[in-house]
């Protein structure tokens, strides 16, 4: 298999996963463990979570929608609170990677499940972490922000709206993901998915997809 193309998710990928911070806030707000994640996870297609990645709601709308959605399972959360913590660290490995990657001539991607909250596509709340989001994303020759396309992972139209950008087949594809299921519209297609458990697992098995030495 000849791959000329890889796609990264940003979150839980590029940067640390958002559910260890989400675990934190959880207990500092002293609610359940994987509270946001409950809640992120019910009617997934059309709660306050899924308008706001697809901009349905503004960032107001969102924190009420979102209030109302963890009230109704017996817990006292703002959808602010959730959005203050929501941008990860970024793992400098990967960013080496992608640097790695396009010296070898391959071309690097990202789609990634945003909300228009916080500065730029990594929608971090503090400068020095969105200057060093905004470097990452200059390193992508394309990227799809579920924000501005008003579709969302793991709809296949997102998928295929950027094999169509990059005019390319998707069994030329390497896609990673830290969610198992937006890595299965991507296999559906053609891709070969990776789903990212850890930083160390996943580029061992990009290396050995690509067979060359990651990062």
């Amino acid at each position: 298999m000849k791959f000329t193309t890889i796609i990264f998710d940003f979150g839980g990928v590029i940067t640390s996963s958002p559910f260890e911070a989400f675990n934190r806030l959880e207990a500092e707000k002293g609610v359940p463990k994987d509270s946001v994640r409950r809640i992120n996870t019910a009617n997934p297609d059309d709660n306050a979570w899924a308008k706001f990645e697809r901009a349905e709601l503004d960032g107001a709308g969102f924190d009420e929608a979102f209030a109302e959605e963890a009230r109704a399972i017996g817990v006292e959360l703002r959808g602010s609170d959730v959005l203050a913590v929501l941008a990860g660290d970024v793992r400098p490995n990967m960013v080496a990677t992608l640097d790695r990657l396009k010296t070898a001539g391959f071309t690097i991607s990202c789609i990634t499940n945003n909300v228009p909250a916080g500065k730029g596509a990594g929608m971090a709340m503090d400068d020095e972490k969105a200057a060093a989001v905004k470097a990452i994303m200059k390193r992508f020759d394309h990227i799809i922000e579920s924000s501005k396309a008003g579709v969302r992972k793991p709809d296949p139209r997102i998928y295929q709206m950027m094999c169509e950008a990059l005019d390319v087949q998707p069994q030329h594809c390497i896609y990673l993901d830290d969610l198992g299921i937006n890595c299965k519209p991507a296999a559906q297609l053609g891709m070969s998915a990776i789903k990212v458990s850890n930083e160390e697992q996943a580029l061992g098995e990009l290396s050995a997809l690509l067979e060359i030495e990651l990062p």
